[in-house]
């Protein structure tokens, strides 16, 4: 089984400051890196780290080898990534001493793909393969209708919220992966409990994971077989509680290392504490991909932690 991982690929220019700039404000930083970052880049990177057969599919400049490489070192798969005339993707993130980000995003290569890449690539997908997207690259819709033409599973996170959009594709979604303020802007809620009880009603089709940041993790879904299995508003885990340095990739972990559960036969409850327990280990260090840990520390801290 594989995940076609349609996604971004950034260079995060990560800054640590006292606190976010202002307006007018010009502030010498305390340090600076620049680290492999994009929503879609840290999830292949988590899918690979956590055992998963994962191709990526997305754009960089043809300049940046070094990208290439360092994801190949990571376990991911990047025979589809086209190297273009179009500037790699970057961020510019700020990170307080508080562990709060600020990111400016330029899209750059991830807006260059074409619906010839995506036909070519979901033309060697199989039935029961999986595509999986975030909100950072373009195509979305066509990617989504392709992958339900070819039977190819959607897993989508939809983030940066683009409510509008989102709505529009959930028809073509398998498992939307929110957190509850991306839940409560799609369903037009005030809080999490009224969310659970709205979203199966409203999409009684969709698997929802809904992430609660420090509270943790809840899954629902209106069908009926998952009903029998108490999920339906019931299923939730609890957050492991660490000392945070920087939360840059921490959903991202937590999607990668979920998904690569449930593909190696993991029940929902186990995907969703070994991806609380991979994520708690990422927010304990600075970057983004370079952050994201391997399945034996993933092992060791929930053999501690249980």
């Amino acid at each position: 089984m594989t995940i076609y991982n349609f996604g971004s690929i950034n260079l995060d220019h990560l800054y640590q400051l006292d606190h976010f700039v202002r307006p007018g404000e010009t502030m010498a930083s305390n340090s600076y890196q620049c680290l492999l970052g994009g929503k879609g880049a840290n999830q292949s990177v988590a899918l690979a780290k956590a055992g998963a057969n994962v191709k990526h599919v997305g754009a960089i400049h043809h300049s940046d080898q070094a990208v290439i490489d360092q994801l190949e070192s990571l376990g991911v798969d990047t025979g589809l990534i086209k190297r273009i005339d179009v500037p790699t993707g970057h961020a510019i993130i700020q990170l307080t001493k508080e562990a709060e980000n600020s990111i400016i995003l330029y899209q750059g290569a991830n807006h260059a793909l074409t619906e010839e890449q995506v036909d070519q690539v979901l033309s060697q997908a199989n039935a029961g393969d999986w595509v999986l997207l975030q909100n950072e690259t373009n195509l979305i819709e066509y990617i989504m209708r392709k992958a339900q033409e070819n039977k190819v599973k959607v897993a989508f996170n939809p983030a940066p919220m683009d409510a509008e959009l989102t709505k529009k594709v959930l028809g073509f979604v398998d498992l939307l992966i929110v957190n509850e303020v991306e839940a409560m802007d799609l369903i037009g809620t005030t809080d999490i409990d009224s969310t659970i009880v709205a979203f199966p009603k409203a999409y009684p089709e969709l698997a929802v994971l809904m992430t609660l940041g420090k509270v943790g993790v809840c899954y629902f879904t209106g069908k009926e077989s998952d009903q029998e299995n108490n999920y339906e508003g019931g299923l939730s885990v609890k957050a492991f509680s660490v000392e945070a340095v920087d939360t840059t990739a921490a959903g991202d972990t937590f999607i990668g290392f979920c998904l690569a559960s449930l593909m190696n036969g993991e029940d929902m409850t186990q995907a969703i504490t070994r991806a609380c327990a991979a994520s708690a280990i990422c927010v304990t260090r600075l970057g983004a991909a370079s952050s994201i840990p391997t399945q034996d520390e993933v092992t060791a801290f929930l053999a501690k932690n249980s």
